[in-house]
């Protein structure tokens, strides 16, 4: 069964670079909503903006070693 992720909310840390970055151009190329979170914000907004529908997605810097980004 294939299921859809158009109109879903997927999370991607790590998303300015390597896999994460990829995950989260495929996530957005199917039409789903991206949360985008690294620890560098202008390259968050870098990735956003070439992103399908940039619009839809949402730069949450965050640095999961401290707690108090999130």
């Amino acid at each position: 069964m294939i299921t859809s992720i158009a109109g879903k909310v997927a999370w991607v840390t790590g998303a300015t670079s390597g896999i994460g970055e990829a995950l989260a151009h495929v996530l957005a190329a199917e039409g789903a909503r991206v949360v985008l979170s690294a620890r560098r914000e202008p390259e968050l907004r870098r990735v956003q903006a070439v992103c399908d529908h940039p619009g839809e997605h949402l730069p949450l810097p965050l640095d999961l070693l401290q707690p108090d980004t999130f």
